[in-house]
C-alpha cells in the first residue's frame, strides 16, 4: 500500500481474528449526519436569510453558481460542524448533508463552493454591511427570546467581556497587547440573559485592534443594545455588567443617563479605594486569624475619581487571603454601581455571576472565533460574526434540549454528541431519508430537539 493511496484505503492484517480493510468510498455517507439540527434550527431563526440580506452582490449575474446566501449558510453550518478553514470545503464540497443544508440535492446536486470563491467572498464584505449584518444578529437573538418567554421577561442583563485572540502573521490592525503579551486582535462579546436563567446568549461580536483598551467602542455597543431591547422589551428593567477594564467616564455617564437601568462595574484599586477599604480590610484580619481561612467582609463608600462629574456607591470586598506556607495576603476589590441592596448580595449574586461569560468565551474559542487569519480586517471580521452566527445556531440546540442530559453540556460536547454521526443518505422521488446508528446512544436528546424544532413523529 502506497502513501497515495492511504486515505482511501487502509489494511489492518493482525488486530483482529480476520484482517480489516477500511475504504473511503461511501459518496452516499457523511459524518455529520446530525447537522439537519442546523437547519432546522436556522429555519427557525431566519438567521442565515437574515445576514445575507444585509450583503450586497456585486458579482456579474451570468457568471454566479452560488448566490451570497449559499456562500454564507455554507461557512455558518461549516463552522458549527466543526470546519473553521474554508480550506475545508474542498472535502466537504460533495459532502451529501452539507449539499442537503443548502437545498440541494444530496447526490445529484451541484457542489458546494470551493476554497478560493469562500476566500473572495470573505474579502469582499465592506464595513457598511459588517456593520448591518451585526445589528440583525442582535436584533434576531432579542428578538427570538422574547417571542420565547411571551410577556413574562422582567430583567434583561447585559454583559460585556473582552478576549484575547492571538495573531501569528501579518493581520491588517493586530498589534502587541502589553496585558496579554502578545501580538493580537481584541474582540469583545456581548451577551443577554433573561429573568434568573443560567444562560447567556450571545448577541453581538466586534473585533478590535489589539492595543486598544477594554472599553474602546462599549459606548457604542451598549448603546444599540439598550436601543434594541428597549424597542422589543420596553417595560422590562435592564441590568448591566462590566468588568474593571469598562470603568471609563464615558461608560458609567451613558449607564447613568439611562431610565431603569441597573449597573454593576468593576473599578481598578487605587490608592483612594485602598485608604477607603482599611478598615474592613483590618476587619478581615481578625476574622482571618481567628478562623485561619480566607476570610472576606463587605462595605460600601462614595468615591468620585478626579474625571467624574460626581461620586458614585463603590462595594468594597475587603477579602483576605490565606493559602498554606504563604503568608496572609490583603486581596480588595471593588464595584461601581447605582444600586442600593446589601454589598454582599450586589457582590455575590450580581457581580460575582458575570464569571460564567467566561465560559460562553471559551466556548466560542472551541468553535475557533479566534481563526481570524486573512490578511484584511474587514475579512477577519467578518468571520467573527460568521463563527458567532453558527454558536447562536448551537445555542438554540441546547436551549431545545432542555430536560436531557444535552441541556447544560458545552457546545463542543453537544457538537460531538448531536451532528457527529454516521449517516448514509438515500434520494427517492417523494423524499430523502438520512439513515443514522441503531445504537446511538443519545437518541432521546436528539428526538426531543428535532421534535421541538419542528419534526412529526414517526
Amino acid at each position: 500500500m502506497s502513501d497515495d493511496n492511504t486515505t482511501q484505503c487502509l489494511l489492518f492484517p493482525e488486530i483482529f481474528s480476520k484482517p480489516l480493510v477500511a475504504r473511503f468510498d461511501q459518496l452516499q455517507s457523511s459524518s455529520d449526519g446530525g447537522a439537519f439540527l442546523l437547519k432546522a434550527a436556522d429555519r427557525r431563526y431566519g438567521l442565515t436569510e437574515a445576514l445575507a440580506g444585509c450583503l450586497r452582490d456585486s458579482r456579474q449575474a451570468g457568471k454566479v453558481d452560488h448566490s451570497l446566501h449559499e456562500l454564507l449558510a455554507q461557512r455558518v453550518f461549516a463552522i458549527a460542524c466543526g470546519y473553521p478553514d474554508a480550506n475545508d470545503s474542498a472535502r466537504l464540497a460533495s459532502d451529501p448533508m452539507h449539499k442537503m443544508l443548502l437545498d440541494r440535492d444530496p447526490l445529484a446536486g451541484r457542489d458546494l463552493a470551493s476554497q478560493p470563491t469562500l476566500s473572495r467572498f470573505e474579502n469582499a464584505v465592506g464595513p457598511k454591511e459588517l456593520y448591518a449584518m451585526a445589528e440583525v444578529l442582535a436584533l434576531r437573538v432579542i428578538e427570538r427570546h422574547a417571542e420565547r418567554l411571551r410577556g413574562r421577561i422582567r430583567r434583561v442583563t447585559i454583559d460585556l467581556d473582552p478576549t484575547e485572540d492571538p495573531t501569528h502573521g501579518a493581520q491588517q490592525l493586530s498589534f502587541f497587547n502589553g496585558h496579554y503579551d502578545s501580538w493580537c486582535y481584541l474582540p469583545v462579546m456581548g451577551f443577554l440573559s433573561f429573568n434568573d436563567e443560567p444562560e447567556q446568549y450571545l448577541c453581538t461580536a466586534v473585533l478590535r485592534p489589539g492595543n486598544v483598551t477594554a472599553a474602546f467602542g462599549a459606548v457604542g455597543i451598549l448603546r444599540r443594545l439598550l436601543l434594541m431591547v428597549r424597542y422589543f422589551l420596553p417595560r422590562v428593567r435592564i441590568r448591566v455588567r462590566l468588568d474593571g477594564g469598562f470603568a471609563h467616564p464615558a461608560v458609567l455617564a451613558l449607564l447613568d443617563q439611562e431610565p431603569n437601568l441597573e449597573y454593576v462595574v468593576g473599578m481598578a484599586k487605587n490608592a483612594v479605594l485602598k485608604r477607603k477599604a482599611k478598615p474592613a480590610i483590618r476587619h478581615a484580619r481578625k476574622l482571618s486569624r481567628r478562623s485561619g481561612q480566607t476570610e472576606h467582609v463587605y462595605r460600601d463608600a462614595r468615591y468620585a475619581a478626579r474625571s467624574w462629574p460626581r461620586e458614585r456607591r463603590v462595594i468594597i470586598k475587603a477579602e483576605v487571603v490565606r493559602a498554606e506556607g504563604k503568608e496572609p495576603k490583603d486581596n480588595p476589590r471593588f464595584v461601581i454601581t447605582n444600586m442600593q441592596q446589601n454589598p454582599k448580595w450586589i457582590y455575590e449574586q450580581i457581580y460575582c455571576h458575570r464569571g460564567e461569560v467566561e465560559n460562553r468565551i471559551k466556548e466560542l474559542h472551541d468553535l475557533q472565533i479566534d481563526r481570524t487569519s486573512c490578511s484584511d480586517f474587514w475579512a477577519n471580521q467578518l468571520r467573527v460574526l460568521l463563527t458567532a452566527a453558527a454558536y447562536v445556531l448551537m445555542q438554540e440546540l441546547r436551549l431545545r434540549a432542555r430536560g436531557t442530559n444535552c441541556a447544560r453540556v458545552q457546545v463542543w460536547t453537544l457538537r460531538e454528541r448531536l451532528l457527529k454521526l454516521g449517516a448514509r443518505v438515500l434520494v427517492s422521488v417523494r423524499r430523502m431519508v438520512v439513515q443514522l446508528p441503531v445504537s446511538f446512544p443519545f437518541l432521546p436528546a436528539f428526538r426531543r430537539i428535532a421534535l421541538a424544532l419542528g419534526a412529526s413523529p414517526g
